[in-house]
């Protein structure tokens, strides 16, 4: 059984000045909330590493975070009754894939229009009282009493815009906070964090015409979980856990999709740079959006480039067969001002990682999906048709690059195609160990810690690579091992599933269990997505998982106690400290 002991009023954490590599503690202030306009801590980058209060380091206004977390709270509402409803075997697909979107919307860096939101806030109380309906007429089949509820089953959005603001506030993390203390609701947040990823790969995975029944019921179960003002901590963390166990599933799914549309990933040389022509750029991490646009773009003269975790998309042979999917440009998310002022064509940003646009290039940038900006052009049913004209009529380039290239395409089905190779490698001592460097990038100091962990590494161990956190390492020359390079990157955090599928492959080899394997995990975190990969991999019971640049604000001193005792999870170190661990364990 979890305990979570130690203080949990809800009152002040002491805070500490913030360092690169330091557990920070959350500091609530509860004399001067009437000051504070928001409060978030749901990203790394929060301000100070402990929370943001005014404007989101993220760029997000008071009044978007606001709305965003009513939007979760009227999920939740709707979730009250999906989840009874389902329970009857009724279920409504509507309702299922707006759950999706409505999480989704809420991840770091994907919806800033406060109008949006509003839209999204009136169609969640259709679709409450669509699964209502549903709900009652199941009870009234079975011969049963529909319960009868209150608060987020209950909500009505005010007519005013000042009042619809009133109740975002108090929904928010700080009303909980203060009425259930930093210990629960830090959990609360959570498993609202792991959701909200769960939501984001399961509705990549929908776009692609993958669905699973299980995933859709714990989403239900899990956002009404979260309405129990009786709530413990002990239930909490089991409920953690299981969003880890349906996190598995939801990776599975997504690989599955994007495997079952567009091959398998095969090792493939990618040009990092650019050739003369016009061109469109491609953000976020949406393949459909891609494949449909390059679908689009055939024989009109525009040339297609990745940016960001786009990168893997041209190991899947269904998209590397369109020749003018020409190459990658930039580097992470976190680049892009400056990489978008420079791209001399029209940018479609898919998903999430979206910063404030700049004005060197927002007449040429376009969202997609959920992704959205006030004022930025939205692309909806596909139709990149303004896409195309806004590249047509920009410069492109005029000359080619240098030949500098990244090879991608080393997902699970790559990796255990080689796997007697590697295990030979390993059994002979040419390979020593394996270390995962990836998660998300990020701009915050303390992330270089990767780039020199990995040129400090010895030759004969090999680097498995996967997200936007690769860029700390890509374009390093690390060389190759028995055969294969040093470097192996898998594809986007949306692949995890492939690091975990290796690695369990390499336990059935090898006869043991993941933490006896030469192996270690060094996760770099940012944003919601990474929180489920997280509880995915605790819930296999992966330990001695290192995770920076900083914890979490959301996770108190004693609930990382449990972690620590539990899971053996720690920060990074310094890099000579954390190698010397590593070679001990080996």
């Amino acid at each position: 059984m979890f305990v979570v002991s130690g203080s949990d009023s809800g009152t002040a954490w002491s805070p500490q000045p913030s360092k690169p590599n330091n557990r920070q503690h959350l500091q609530f202030d509860q004399t001067s909330k009437e000051d504070h306009h928001v409060f978030c801590y749901q990203c790394e980058q929060t301000f100070h590493g402990t929370g943001c209060t005014t404007l989101g380091v993220c760029g997000k206004t008071d009044e978007t975070a606001t709305l965003q977390d009513l939007l979760l709270h009227a999920a939740k509402g709707i979730a009250m009754y999906a989840h009874r409803a389902r329970g009857l075997d009724r279920r409504d697909g509507d309702v299922d894939a707006f759950i999706l979107d409505a999480l989704f919307t809420t991840v770091t860096n994907v919806n800033f229009d406060p109008e949006r939101l509003i839209g999204l806030l009136h169609q969640a109380t259709e679709m409450r009282d669509r699964v209502r309906a549903l709900y009652v007429q199941a009870c009234v089949d079975a011969n049963q009493t529909p319960e009868q509820f209150d608060g987020a089953a209950a909500w009505v959005p005010a007519a005013d815009r000042n009042d619809l603001l009133a109740q975002g506030r108090a929904v928010g993390i700080e009303a909980r906070t203060a009425a259930l203390g930093a210990n629960i609701a830090g959990l609360q947040e959570l498993l609202t964090y792991g959701l909200k990823g769960a939501a984001a790969y399961a509705a990549h995975a929908r776009v692609l015409g993958r669905e699973n029944e299980a995933v859709y019921a714990f989403l239900h179960e899990a956002l009404a979980a979260l309405t129990n003002p009786a709530a413990d901590a002990t239930s909490l963390l089991g409920l953690n856990l299981k969003c880890g166990e349906v996190g598995l599933t939801v990776l599975e799914l997504l690989d599955a999709a994007n495997t079952g549309a567009y091959g398998t990933p095969t090792p493939t040389p990618v040009l990092m740079g650019h050739r003369p022509g016009k061109a469109i750029l491609v953000s976020g991490h949406d393949l459909k959006d891609l494949e449909i646009l390059l679908q689009q773009t055939a024989g009109t003269g525009i040339n297609v480039y990745t940016h960001g975790e786009m990168l893997p998309a041209h190991g899947y042979p269904e998209l590397h067969k369109y020749p003018h999917l020409a190459g990658h440009f930039g580097g992470a998310w976190m680049r892009q001002k400056s990489e978008f002022a420079a791209f001399p064509g029209a940018i479609l940003m898919t998903t999430n990682c979206l910063q404030q646009p700049q004005p060197a290039y927002r007449h040429r940038l376009f969202t997609s999906g959920v992704v959205a900006w006030p004022e930025i052009p939205h692309i909806a049913n596909h139709d990149f048709r303004p896409v195309i004209d806004a590249a047509l009529a920009a410069p492109g380039f005029t000359e080619a690059s240098a030949e500098t290239q990244h090879l991608v395409g080393f997902g699970h089905g790559t990796v255990l195609s080689i796997a007697d190779k590697v295990i030979g490698a390993v059994k002979d001592g040419d390979i020593k160990r394996l270390v995962l460097i990836g998660g998300c990038d990020g701009a915050e100091v303390g992330r270089n810690y990767y780039t020199e962990l990995a040129e400090a590494m010895p030759k004969d161990w090999v680097i498995l690579t996967l997200g936007c956190g690769k860029f700390r390492v890509v374009g390093l020359e690390l060389g190759e091992i028995a055969g294969l390079p040093r470097l192996l990157d898998m594809g986007q955090c949306n692949d995890a599933f492939s690091a975990i599928r290796v690695a369990t492959a390499l336990a059935a080899a090898f006869d043991c269990g993941i933490n006896d394997l030469p192996l270690d995990l060094v996760i770099s975190w940012y944003e919601q997505k990474a929180v489920l990969v997280l509880l995915t991999l605790l819930h296999l019971g992966v330990r001695n998982i290192r995770l920076g640049p900083k914890l979490p604000a959301f996770v108190t001193p004693p609930v990382l106690k449990i972690l620590v005792d539990t899971f053996a999870i720690k920060p990074i170190g310094s890099v000579a400290d954390d190698l010397a661990a590593m070679r001990t364990a080996a």
